[in-house]
């Protein structure tokens, strides 16, 4: 959907982070643009019950209990325009999900396989 005023939505990211490490940052693993609330949970929802069954027993209850639980705190909370994180721990690793309101600029789709409108101005150089 191409617009030219800004849309608001949502920025997701999911970090990971070594516990064990002093010195390390936490790692940005992946990212995406929500467009609801809806869209926004549902990207954590996916990702908690894919890696739920290879999380150990701790990890996997807290998934578990955000899906069931805090989902709908998440949901709510959204709504309301206020930032959401959810946590689960494995062993020495965290893994965050944010996701906080956004303001998306009409700029370049990042799904979009279209060229800019500036690409077919180019003229390929040619030997002479």
């Amino acid at each position: 959907m191409l617009t030219d005023k800004p849309r608001r939505g949502y920025w997701c990211e999911c970090w990971t982070e070594d516990l064990t490490a002093d010195e390390t940052r936490p790692a940005l693993r992946a990212s995406f643009d929500a467009y609801s609330a809806a869209q926004a949970d549902r990207w954590i929802a996916v990702a908690l019950r894919t890696l739920s069954p290879a999380l150990d027993a701790d990890a996997s209850q807290d998934a578990w209990t955000w899906l069931y639980d805090g989902r709908v705190a998440t949901r709510k909370a959204l709504i309301r325009a206020e930032p959401c994180e959810v946590s689960v721990t494995q062993t020495n690793t965290r893994i965050t999900w944010t996701i906080r309101p956004a303001l998306f600029l009409p700029l370049a789709h990042r799904q979009d396989g279209e060229l800019p409108a500036c690409a077919h101005a180019f003229k390929p150089h040619t030997a002479d």
